[in-house]
């Protein structure tokens, strides 16, 4: 069936993409949206060679109304990004999401999406959901996944339907399976901050840390 991967740039869509062609799906295109996120240019960078990696060519769609309503450290620049430490990352994920939340942003990125698949008749959107960020993140998880296409079966006629082939997975599990498939994941960018380089402070970044040392550790 063909799809339009919605790719940020980051590892998770990245590998749920590959993990999308892996199980016999194809890609017809990509999507990436730029709303005023301070990693905009190097997210998209890796949103395109990913892109390129995989086969599919990559849109960019301008949304600077999302960035305009939102006042949180992803997007403000006189926020300063949370930086928290590897051994405590899941005691304080809590209070460094509400510091990076950016409103409704998976709720309209998943239908602007949806609306240039329709246009273009392809059948999915695919992305990168996963149960790690689903955690502190509820719009990452199954339920909202489930009632995102409750939704679109009435405001696409059931044409479009969204799919996470990541949804149930860590971000260890998620590398591991991008590896095993040769996925792109080396042109994931996994930070936060914009740059030449990864900040390998903030959430993100410690988040694919703790995912590379397990796997390296077999735990």
């Amino acid at each position: 069936m063909p799809a339009l991967a919605l790719l940020s740039g980051g590892l998770d869509s990245t590998v749920a993409s590959a993990l999308y062609v892996a199980d016999g799906g194809r890609l017809a295109r990509g999507l990436f949206v730029h709303y005023g996120q301070k990693a905009a240019v190097p997210e998209e960078r890796a949103a395109r060679a990913v892109g390129a990696a995989l086969g599919i060519a990559v849109d960019r769609i301008d949304l600077p109304a999302l960035g305009a309503v939102t006042g949180t450290a992803l997007v403000a620049a006189d926020r300063d990004l949370p930086e928290p430490e590897l051994a405590t990352l899941d005691e304080t994920a809590e209070d460094t999401a509400d510091a990076v939340w950016v409103p409704n942003r998976n709720g309209l990125l998943l239908n602007l999406a949806a609306a240039v698949a329709e246009g273009s008749g392809w059948e999915h959107v695919v992305v990168g959901f996963n149960a790690e960020e689903a955690r502190t993140f509820p719009d990452n998880g199954a339920a909202f996944l489930e009632r995102s296409n409750r939704a679109l079966e009435l405001s696409t006629r059931g044409r479009v339907a969204v799919v996470a082939p990541t949804l149930h997975m860590s971000k260890r599990e998620l590398l591991e399976a991008g590896l095993a498939l040769g996925a792109p994941v080396e042109h994931a960018w996994s930070c936060y901050r914009g740059g030449e380089i990864p900040c390998g402070r903030c959430e993100s970044c410690r988040r694919r840390e703790r995912a590379e040392r397990a796997l390296a550790e077999g735990s």
